[in-house]
């Protein structure tokens, strides 16, 4: 098998109001505040990280620059199925063990005086649907491991351009033997998938070796000395 990412260690929301999305996740779904600090290379702004299991959390970052901005259908879906800005989140699911867990964590919810679609059946899994705050559409869902066999639509497939040798290779991606040297940093090329750092940055992170950059931006220091 080859190497690739293991599960979400942190799904990063930004927010206005990190105080009310602490609430919510606290109180009505029952996430441990886990950090809550001033984010690392970012002037100004707050990271809060909201314990999910011990390997995954749902994070808020509050900038101070955050716009005050939220259209339906383009900054924020709305629902679990309405349009939204290509790259941006449609919805954010989290998973759930078990059916029985799904109907007490919808009972915590609605005694929060927050209503809740469902349990409603996918097939490969069962889901309840609710609104966070600042527009969050949110889903919970509990289910099995998805059997490709069932699930890839040949209808769709077609429509999305997707050959028959692109599939191959989607449902069985090549395995990567890393090399005795590490690979070099590539030019920048805009055409490849890019974060939006300007030219003079990207010059910086291109002509440092990889313990400069982790030299320049690393922060390990916790804001609070825990006590023995």
């Amino acid at each position: 098998m080859t190497v690739h990412p293991r599960g979400v260690n942190h799904l990063a929301i930004a927010t206005r109001d990190i105080k009310t999305q602490i609430d919510f996740f606290t109180d009505v779904l029952g996430c441990e505040l886990k950090a809550l600090y001033w984010m690392h290379g970012a002037e100004g702004a707050w990271h809060a990280f909201l314990e999910l299991n011990p390997h995954s959390y749902i994070a808020f970052v509050q900038h101070p620059d955050n716009p005050d901005t939220l259209t339906w259908g383009l900054t924020h879906s709305g629902t679990p199925t309405g349009p939204v800005a290509a790259g941006a989140m449609q919805h954010v699911a989290f998973d759930l063990e078990s059916v029985e867990d799904l109907l007490a964590l919808r009972d915590r919810i609605r005694s929060r005086g927050v209503m809740v679609i469902g349990p409603v059946d996918h097939g490969f899994c069962q889901s309840l649907y609710f609104g966070g705050p600042e527009g969050l559409a949110l889903e919970l869902t509990t289910g099995e491991a998805i059997d490709d066999q069932a699930w890839i639509d040949p209808e769709v497939v077609a429509l999305a351009g997707i050959t028959p040798h692109e599939l191959a290779r989607y449902r069985d991606p090549a395995p990567y033997r890393r090399p005795g040297t590490p690979v070099a940093q590539p030019a920048l090329d805009r055409g490849k998938p890019h974060l939006n750092f300007p030219d003079e940055i990207y010059e910086i992170l291109a002509t440092a070796s990889d313990e400069q950059v982790r030299a320049m931006l690393s922060d390990t220091t916790p804001p609070v000395t825990p006590h023995d």
